[in-house]
């Protein structure tokens, strides 16, 4: 995640105004991806990927539970958790292809439609019941964990933690494992 991306929320005064900040973000990104060509398409992608990958790691592990504390909750998060578990599958895919061929265009075109439609399903209904259902000073705390997680949070997508437990267990070493995994990827192409 780049600087800008940490700088730009760095002011946000709970948990849902530094999700709803980073949504707006990943739209931008998701819009450039498309637009963009070439090694910048690949860069841009690699960016939207880590960005995603830490951003949704990070929501399964602190917004999850707060919203499953919420009347009606359970049925929310579940159908956010289920969102997510096929985002990463269908993110997991996409690294694996050329950025730069009409597959992947139409494969991403797709993906980022259904990642618009789960940002606004969190705008709409998760956060909402967050608000009116979670201490403020709950919120507050909330944005700290969610900052610290995504330092944590793996690089890439893991279609294997499809869970809350899976982010808390796996999600240490596989974030290792990424970070080694992208310095050799860069040391690769330098």
């Amino acid at each position: 995640m780049t600087e800008n991306v940490r700088a730009n929320n760095d002011d946000a005064s709970d948990v849902i105004e530094f999700l709803l900040r980073q949504h707006q973000q990943v739209r931008g990104l998701l819009g450039d991806v498309l637009t963009a060509t070439g090694d910048e398409r690949q860069r841009l992608f690699d960016e939207a990927r880590e960005m995603l990958a830490r951003h949704e790691t990070a929501e399964e592990m602190i917004v999850r539970p707060l919203t499953r504390k919420a009347p009606a909750g359970d049925e929310i998060a579940d159908k956010r958790m289920a969102e997510e578990n096929e985002a990463k599958e269908v993110l997991a895919d996409l690294e694996k292809m050329d950025v730069n061929t009409p597959a992947f265009t139409e494969k991403f075109t797709a993906f980022r439609a259904s990642v618009l439609a789960h940002a606004d399903a969190e705008e709409t209904q998760e956060f909402p019941l967050l608000r009116q259902n979670t201490d403020p000073e709950a919120l507050v705390k909330a944005r700290d964990r969610v900052r610290t997680a995504e330092k944590l949070a793996p690089t890439h997508p893991h279609p294997s933690a499809r869970t809350t437990a899976a982010n808390y267990v796996a999600g240490p070493f596989v974030a290792m494992l990424d970070r080694a995994r992208d310095a050799f990827s860069k040391s690769s192409s330098d």
